[in-house]
């Protein structure tokens, strides 16, 4: 297998450690033996779990002896609840290795040095704007930015309504959205709503598999506002992943309380999606988009003091996506502007 090609194949496998490995990395290997045949794919287990490299070394076997790893990230050289990475593949005998991206945490960096030391061929940067923009993203936004990649979700119809008039919003999208939908909600680290959503519409802000059982993964569930819940809310059950209360209406204040999370999804009514807006916290949209025209009721976001067209938010359209009968539209924020518009 081709380099380009094994990198592909390890992005892939770390998709499913995206919620799972937080606060580590997302990180996906892939072993070649000697021949260049596949012998091993791994991604990073929970924390204090093996790393991608470990699980995909394991998978191996006697294999890896003066074989190849792909790696979307440098491979570690600490020891923290595992051992380094770097370590490992030295002792398997590897005889190259290829990452993405160099680590950026100084704790764990210079794995490349290690294995370099080792008499190891090492080569960074393959594929990096591929990883960059993968699964890796939110764990790298969270060592250069301290913060997590935030994302906010709207579901409306083609003039971006939400509700009707009456408050009536269930089912605006298909039920391929909505799937589409909790599988994303299984890679998250955290769901932030507003108390008005979370007294409207009462919801549990779980991810749930298309039979309607839950994913292993679930994303805790935040709620943003100083007014209490009913006692029997569904947010308060043992379905989901942990509740968080934050007591403000700073977006500000929710990373805050969220700070080993890497990937975080604004659900919230337009209000909450506004003021993160505001705040210049939201990296990416997705907006999915229903065949539906409302003519009337709740706009989907709401920001204060936008008067004029020169106060809009501009973002680059990432990808448009057909989802049964709805458009999924991605945005992403601009990179070289600190301020998106």
């Amino acid at each position: 297998m081709e380099i380009a090609a094994a990198m592909d194949r390890a992005v892939e496998a770390s998709r499913s450690s995206m919620g799972v490995s937080s606060p580590n990395p997302p990180v996906g290997a892939v072993i070649l033996a000697a021949d260049g045949s596949v012998a091993g794919v791994g991604a990073t287990r929970p924390p204090g779990g093996p790393h991608a490299e470990v699980v995909a070394l394991s998978e191996a076997g006697e294999a890896a002896r003066g074989g190849t790893a792909v790696v979307t990230l440098e491979p570690c050289n600490h020891t923290g609840r595992t051992g380094p990475c770097a370590q490992a593949l030295i002792e398997a005998g590897i005889a190259e290795v290829h990452y993405a991206v160099s680590d950026p945490n100084p704790v764990a960096a210079g794995g490349a040095e290690t294995l370099r030391a080792a008499g190891i061929r090492v080569t960074g940067g393959v594929s990096v704007e591929t990883v960059e923009n993968g699964p890796l993203r939110p764990w790298l936004t969270r060592q250069r930015l301290g913060r997590p990649w935030v994302t906010a979700k709207i579901a409306a119809g083609v003039d971006g309504r939400i509700a009707a008039p009456d408050g009536t919003s269930q089912w605006i999208t298909g039920p391929a959205a909505r799937e589409h939908a909790h599988l994303q909600r299984s890679r998250l680290d955290a769901i932030v709503i507003g108390t008005g959503t979370a007294l409207a519409d009462n919801p549990s802000l779980t991810a749930r598999t298309p039979d309607g059982g839950l994913y292993p993964h679930q994303p805790a569930r935040v709620v943003l506002g100083h007014r209490d819940l009913p006692a029997d809310a569904n947010l308060r059950d043992d379905t989901g992943g942990p509740l968080v209360r934050v007591d403000s209406h700073d977006p500000a204040d929710v990373l805050s309380a969220l700070p080993d999370a890497l990937w975080v999804l604004v659900e919230g009514g337009p209000h909450v999606l506004g003021a993160f807006f505001a705040a210049d916290l939201v990296d990416e949209v997705h907006a999915y988009v229903a065949p539906m025209v409302l003519g009337a009721g709740q706009s989907s976001i709401e920001i204060p003091g936008v008067t004029t067209l020169a106060d809009a938010r501009r973002f680059t359209t990432s990808s448009v996506t057909t989802v049964g009968d709805d458009v999924l539209i991605t945005l992403t924020r601009n990179p070289t502007s600190s301020h998106v518009r």
